[in-house]
């Protein structure tokens, strides 16, 4: 049994090492690119996939204490580690903030306007919104929207 607890634990800060740094370079190039007001650990609890984040915690504690051979444990996450990392390069933590947020050609409507464009971030209370029609960002009011 205490094994079996200090995998999860070990798996538990492996991944969350990694999620750390997925979700910095979205802040990084993604997030700040388009000037989104947002709090880091908002976006990191908000945005976490709880299921992904036990199920790899899982797996990797797995790996790290009852697998004999290391180096069959440690490729794996390296090669994890590698590309969560890639994300602080600039090209890449956009793409990842694109596939993760981004919904492109949406129509959302509020009682008096239609809005036609790309939805950037969706937020807690705010949408962050490209309106193709004047090609800017605005932010939207979840309330006032139906």
């Amino acid at each position: 049994m205490t094994r079996a607890i200090q995998a999860l634990l070990t798996g538990m800060f492996i991944t969350f090492i990694l999620d750390f740094f997925l979700f910095l370079g979205v802040m990084l190039h993604y997030i700040e690119f388009y000037k989104i007001d947002l709090y880091y650990n908002i976006l990191f609890v908000d945005n976490q996939n709880w299921y992904l984040f036990f199920l790899l915690s899982i797996i990797f504690g797995w790996m790290v204490i009852y697998i004999k051979n290391y180096k069959i444990a440690l490729i794996p996450i390296v090669a994890i580690s590698i590309f969560t990392s890639l994300t602080l390069f600039e090209d890449f933590g956009y793409m990842a903030g694109e596939a993760m947020f981004m919904k492109k050609n949406i129509t959302l409507h509020s009682a008096k306007f239609s809005y036609n464009g790309n939805i950037i971030y969706d937020g807690r209370q705010e949408i962050t919104f490209y309106r193709n029609d004047i090609s800017k960002i605005v932010t939207l009011k979840k309330k006032d929207l139906i």
